[in-house]
């Protein structure tokens, strides 16, 4: 049986006080809730609060905890439940279920499982939304109430677990930054990355002709991990490979820096696997009589380095980290037996990484799989 979002619950958008009044947000203790505010099944926290004048002056309303967020406006089809009472902005529909027939929690997760294709719904449009006309239709299957709480509890449970090796990697990361500051962090003698590097450049300015498959051919989308992704989606030919390697020839320990974008981020040559990359990438090829890859990487996304990247980014509709400004950067170059130390730290933490990087692999799959047992 399929029923309507809308015959099953009660559903409002937000509203966003006045900015221009200083009334409707200074001290404000009403928890105001954005996208930005979304982080896993559950919300507590929020960036910002209104005033009782700012709720009262304008189209926002208290939503209950409990009420179900879902997003209809820029970033489309994210959902989580309130654990807060809470006003939200216009981008939030607030979905309260209204029937005993429907399990909240199955419900949230069949939203989930709708991404996809309501952003395809939001495609074309201006501001890339749907309108509430569109929520309210979605059609929703409702098998028998036990049925229902036994498909959440299963997604709960796989979901508990993806979440939990997400904060262990999140943790390990942490450990290495505070390695880092700890071995480094009073360090004030600086050296610019152009001694560092024998080659400093970028990716091919030829646009390359494609192939279905061959050599990966990168984008920045590709390191935004600070780790490179081989699951490239276009490629080239070995003809066309051997054509351009000459301006980036790539060994493994070298370094390559997103510029163009999501710029900043650095990600080590770690694999034999020959690929190539676009313009908005950067090639490091590293002095390694001096310098260590690991310890270098480590020092690009140190705080640091990274407020000196936010200082010389240029333009204001694409932002972009130029040649010239990467060689001026400064880091600290302490003796390369200490860096070759830290650079041991690390790969300590990163098999523990990657033993938590397969389980949630195999939980991400195994939640794939009970999705599209459910509800595809």
């Amino acid at each position: 049986m399929n029923k309507k979002l809308s015959e099953i619950c009660d559903i409002q958008s937000g509203g966003t006080p006045s900015r221009s009044v200083t009334e409707y947000w200074a001290n404000g203790n009403i928890p105001w809730v954005k996208i930005s505010d979304f982080d896993g099944k559950y919300l507590q926290d929020t960036e910002e609060f209104i005033t009782e004048d700012g709720l009262n002056n304008s189209s926002a309303k208290i939503f209950k905890a409990g009420t179900i967020l879902y997003t209809i406006f820029a970033t489309l089809g994210e959902v989580c439940i309130l654990n807060i009472d809470a006003a939200t902005n216009q981008a939030i529909a607030g979905i309260t279920v209204k029937n005993d027939d429907v399990n909240r929690d199955y419900l949230y997760h069949y939203l989930c499982s709708l991404k996809k294709s309501v952003i395809a719904k939001g495609r074309g449009v201006a501001q890339n939304n749907i309108n509430m006309t569109i929520l309210k239709d979605i059609e929703i299957p409702l098998p028998p109430l036990e049925i229902q709480s036994e498909i959440a509890y299963n997604l709960d449970k796989v979901s508990e677990t993806i979440n939990l090796c997400r904060k262990l990697l999140n943790k390990l990361d942490y450990l290495v930054k505070a390695k880092f500051a700890e071995m480094f962090g009073e360090m004030h003698s600086l050296t610019p990355l152009a001694y560092l590097c024998s080659i400093i450049t970028d990716g091919t300015h030829q646009p390359p002709k494609f192939t279905s498959t061959g050599i990966p051919f990168l984008f920045v989308s590709n390191i935004i991990t600070n780790e490179i992704d081989y699951n490239a989606e276009k490629h080239i030919s070995d003809e066309t490979y051997k054509e351009l390697y000459k301006r980036t020839p790539i060994e493994v320990g070298d370094i390559i820096l997103s510029t163009v974008g999501s710029y900043g981020h650095p990600a080590i040559v770690t694999k034999e696997t020959p690929f190539l990359f676009q313009r908005h990438i950067a090639y490091l090829k590293l002095k390694r009589d001096i310098v260590n890859p690991v310890y270098l990487h480590s020092t690009i996304l140190s705080d640091k380095v990274q407020n000196q990247i936010e200082g010389r980014v240029k333009g204001v509709a694409q932002k972009t980290l130029n040649l010239s400004e990467i060689r001026q950067i400064l880091v600290p170059l302490p003796p390369l037996p200490l860096q070759e130390q830290f650079a041991e730290y690390v790969k300590k933490t990163d098999l523990a990484k990657s033993a938590v990087k397969k389980t949630l692999d195999k939980a991400e799959t195994l939640k794939n799989a009970l999705m599209q047992k459910y509800f595809g």
